[in-house]
């Protein structure tokens, strides 16, 4: 996840470069002391920040210059040269700023800057909502409230999450957490201060049951209420349950929250073999983390290939070939049928043995508080452009929302964590009568052993899927497109290329 940054290469910067060796449009990565730092010059301009991303500590000086901002090439995270501030998650802490001075055709970096509160924006109606509530404790709910303090709202908030933890990492949870690779302490998106600090009322463990449209509160399984005059629906989704006999035993588990994680990782210590049923993103990203922990384990699915409906059949073959090579036993076009003690039965015939069994089966989305509330839902809650749903002064955001797609064209809902973050980020603005419209790329990656794919677009269908490169190698990007158009893009080491789609799709929207 992070780089080692015990070791500061390249030139000392607080002694100066040549302005030759930063020709326009370059990077140069040097330190300042024991901090590396990132130069980039753009015309007239030279610009020094933190060299590496703030979310998982990828390195800017391979990422991509947009104008005055440079965006990481792992997970896609956004900066501004001039102030460092993280402009789009999945990064919410800033870079690190030098003062860069010329003199006499050498660069010379000095003080790093104090940061500087960003300026409060007035709300475009004049009015400020008293009292916003955040209905979830996931990525959207934590973005938007992070968000909201960060537009220096002075009001209420008050985050409603039944969960028992804080808002944590959760990609993390089905990758190198559950792996054994990261400290507990990196999982949380922020220390339990943040919130007391930023005078953000979290409530764990608490339920909302209604949301009362007449008197504007949120009903609580207590009885209690809550007042808003702004509301955010971000309630994420929730693991399809297996249905099936003997899936109540202790040794059979879903993946979603923090203890759902700490669950799996308690029974994988004792475990020898375990049997992960779909092979979905997180049921392979399970059986790559539990692989990696010596365990033997057989993934059980009904679909010819891994991961095809989402990625071709060619990457779905990639896949299969990738986790075999790791020692994954694959039993496709089959189900369980039941689960006897340590025995899994499955359709066809089969029985395997399984110390620990994980579904990952699917996941469907939590919009039933917004159904009884009366908004309109389809397949999730329908919101415009600016992420308000039916009623006005109520959003949503996250693994909920159905929104305006501007670049395919359609309403769509996804299951991305960036943009839940990212949807968070902008309906905590529009919360604040800001009007801006989410036009966000969606954007997700899987984490496979040493490989990452990385997804830009959304295409729910397509009639091609174009190559370049190989994807045996570990060297392609894929253009999924419909009628020559290119809706998404998916890669294996093809970072900067990654996030030139992007760009390309940003710009597409904007024409």
């Amino acid at each position: 996840m992070t780089q080692d940054q015990s070791k500061p290469t390249g030139p000392d910067l607080f002694r100066g470069i040549a302005l030759s060796d930063l020709p326009d449009g370059a990077k140069l990565v040097g330190h300042c002391g024991d901090e590396q730092v990132l130069l980039v010059r753009r015309g007239a301009e030279v610009f020094a920040i933190g060299a590496t991303c703030t979310h998982y500590g990828g390195p800017l000086a391979d990422g991509l210059v947009v104008e005055d901002t440079v965006r990481c090439p792992w997970h896609h995270a956004c900066f501004d040269l001039r102030t460092g501030e993280a402009l789009h998650a999945p990064a919410f802490n800033p870079l690190a700023c030098w003062s860069v001075e010329e003199r006499d055709g050498r660069l010379f970096v000095g003080e790093k800057r104090k940061r500087t509160a960003p300026e409060r924006r007035d709300a475009s109606s004049g009015k400020v909502p008293e009292k916003i509530v955040i209905v979830g404790g996931g990525a959207a709910g934590f973005a938007a409230a992070e968000t909201l303090r960060r537009e220096q709202y002075q009001g209420s908030i008050v985050m409603i999450s039944d969960d028992q933890a804080p808002p944590v990492d959760r990609p993390n949870l089905s990758k190198d957490y559950l792996a054994g690779k990261a400290p507990e302490d990196w999982i949380p998106l922020r220390g339990e201060k943040f919130y007391s600090k930023n005078d953000i009322d979290l409530r764990l463990n608490t339920k909302a049951v209604h949301i009362d449209l007449h008197s504007s509160e949120v009903v609580l399984a207590d009885k209690g209420t809550v007042p808003y005059d702004r509301l955010l629906f971000a309630t994420g989704a929730e693991p399809v349950r297996l249905t099936i006999p003997g899936a109540d035993q202790p040794h059979v588990h879903t993946l979603r929250s923090f203890a759902d994680c700490k669950a799996i990782i308690e029974r994988a210590t004792i475990a020898r073999s375990a049997v992960v049923l779909g092979a979905s993103f997180i049921g392979l990203e399970v059986a790559a983390a539990l692989r990696s922990r010596g365990i033997d384990v057989h993934v059980v699915a009904p679909d010819k290939r891994p991961m095809e409906r989402v990625l071709g059949p060619q990457m779905g073959d990639f896949i299969r070939a990738l986790h075999e090579e790791n020692g994954v036993v694959f039993h496709l076009g089959d189900t369980a049928s039941s689960i006897d003690g340590s025995r899994v039965n499955l359709t066809n015939g089969g029985t395997l043995t399984a110390d620990l069994v994980v579904a990952g089966i699917g996941v469907r989305p939590r919009i039933g508080l917004a159904e009884k509330a009366g908004l309109v839902v389809d397949h999730g809650v329908v919101v415009d452009a600016f992420l308000e749903t039916s009623e006005p002064g109520i959003f949503a955001a996250g693994d909920i929302a159905r929104w305006p797609d501007p670049h395919s064209g359609e309403n769509i809902r996804v299951e991305h964590w960036v943009v839940a973050e990212r949807q968070g980020q902008t309906a905590a603005r529009n919360m604040l009568d800001h009007r801006e419209k989410f036009a966000a790329v969606p954007f997700f990656w899987s984490q496979h052993y040493d490989v990452s794919i990385n997804y830009v677009g959304h295409a729910g269908q397509w009639d091609e899927i174009a190559v370049d490169g190989d994807i045996t190698a570990k060297d392609c990007l894929l253009h999924f497109k419909r009628a020559g158009r290119t809706l998404a893009v998916a890669s294996i080491f093809r970072d900067i290329e990654s996030l030139e789609a992007e760009v390309e799709m940003e710009r597409q929207m904007a024409n």
